[in-house]
């Protein structure tokens, strides 16, 4: 994921989450609103008691994988905080619901 893509400071994230919408299912907690920008922009965050840190990075690239391959909508800010239960999907089930979570927005 090139570095465009994603957000890093952490002034944005917080105020993508007080600003922004919300969509809040079993396997994600995620937080859009609308940018300026002509491309949409990322933030993963796992939680430390998800797992050794191998683990939340292997589920943070597969993310972003997804993501990447996936473009879903343009001029909009996600942040996109991820639950334990997601540990036990494959591949191909994560990829599924994080694209049903995206298109839920309203």
């Amino acid at each position: 994921m090139n570095k465009k893509y994603i957000i890093t400071k952490n002034e944005e994230i917080q105020e993508i989450i007080k600003v922004g919408k919300k969509i809040n299912n079993k396997y994600f907690l995620v937080f859009y609103r609308e940018n300026n920008y002509n491309y949409s922009r990322y933030c993963i965050s796992v939680n430390k008691k998800i797992g050794k840190s191998n683990v939340r990075n292997k589920l943070k690239r597969q993310l972003k994988d997804i993501l990447m391959k996936n473009k879903l909508s343009i001029n909009k800010d996600y942040v996109i905080i991820v639950r334990n239960i997601l540990l036990t999907l494959s591949y191909d089930m994560k990829q599924e619901y994080l694209l049903n979570t995206l298109r839920e927005e309203k």
